[in-house]
Order: structure tokens, then C-alpha cells, then sequence
């Protein structure tokens, strides 16, 4: 077997298995150098006021994003000791990156030549080579939501639609938080 078959071999037996280890972001907190990344950060601005955030990989949904940072501005309002807390300023961004990938086996390792050539009726396509065109287009999307909460003691008000009672956040949104695998 030549050394170009057997590293081409390797390289792919090591991509299949890192991309098997990669999970949703956890509900952790966002520490540099964790098995997966991202998670939340909170920042306290005065007695009753945090900026709070939680950041997905690409694995992980915007509405579990959304639920984890809801879930920790319950957390903090609970040991606060307030009993409710409101969004006064909450946000989600997406970052989203396409990708064409036309790497695959070919007499140069995994390096092939591609062209895109005018098909008449048919418009532009792609020809290689090499098993025709095999390229790839892949989107990865990550997302960061952000919210500032005021939170407060006593019953939720009750027409105010950005006001949540934390013990209820955390009751309902409980049950679906994916925690770290020790």
C-alpha cells in the first residue's frame, strides 16, 4: 500500500471519529479548553440587574440557546432571592459560514482538480476529473443569545409579557437541560 493511500486512510479515520466526540453545547459555564465548547457567562451590573448569555456550538439549536439563557436568569434570580425577573434588552445573533467543499481521493492525495464549464441549455455545471463532481456545500450556524434581566420580589405582574416567575422557569425548562457528562 502506498504511504499516500495509508495517510489518506488516517486523515479520514481521524476526521469520522473527532466529529463523532462533538455534542451540543452542554449547559455549562463558557471556560476555554472544555470538551465542548461554549455556555454562559453573567455579569452583575447593580443589585437587582444582570447581563446574562449563553453560546451554542454548531450543534446546538437556537431554542436551546434561548432556553439556557432563560434558565440561568431564573437561576440567578432564585439565588438573588427575588422571585421574578423581566428581559429589559434580549437579543440572538447567528453566525453562519458556507462552505463548498470539493476535496476527495484522487491521484493527488486529497487535492483533485474542478472545473465549472457552460452546459448550453443545462447552464453552468461542474465537471471533474475525477467520479464527476463531488463537492459538497455545507452551512454551519452557531448561536449567542444575550438578555439584560431586572429582577424583583413578590407575584409576577400579570400583563407584562416579558416578566417570568423564575421558580416556573426553572420547573418547565428543567427537565431539558443537558448537563456535562462527567
Amino acid at each position: 500500500m502506498k504511504i499516500t493511500t495509508v495517510a489518506a486512510i488516517a486523515a479520514i479515520g481521524l476526521a469520522v471519529g473527532l466529529s463523532g466526540c462533538e455534542t451540543a453545547t452542554p449547559y455549562q459555564p463558557l471556560r476555554q479548553g472544555t470538551a465542548q465548547s461554549g455556555g454562559f457567562t453573567d455579569q452583575r451590573l447593580d443589585q437587582s440587574h444582570f447581563r446574562v448569555s449563553f453560546q451554542g456550538n454548531t450543534l446546538t439549536s437556537r431554542a436551546t440557546v434561548e432556553n439556557y439563557l432563560l434558565y440561568r436568569a431564573a437561576e440567578l434570580t432564585v439565588s438573588s432571592g427575588y422571585d421574578w425577573f423581566e428581559t429589559t434588552d434580549r437579543q440572538t445573533d447567528r453566525d453562519s459560514q458556507t462552505y463548498y467543499d470539493t476535496l476527495g481521493p484522487g491521484p493527488y492525495g486529497f487535492w483533485r482538480p474542478r472545473w465549472r464549464a457552460w452546459g448550453g441549455w443545462g447552464g453552468w455545471g461542474a465537471w471533474g476529473p475525477y467520479w464527476g463532481d463531488t463537492g459538497v456545500v455545507d452551512t454551519v450556524q452557531r448561536f449567542q443569545a444575550s438578555a439584560e434581566i431586572e429582577m424583583q420580589h413578590g407575584p409576577k405582574p400579570a400583563g407584562n409579557p416579558r416578566a417570568l416567575d423564575a421558580r416556573e422557569v426553572l420547573a418547565n425548562l428543567g427537565p431539558k437541560i443537558e448537563r456535562p457528562k462527567s
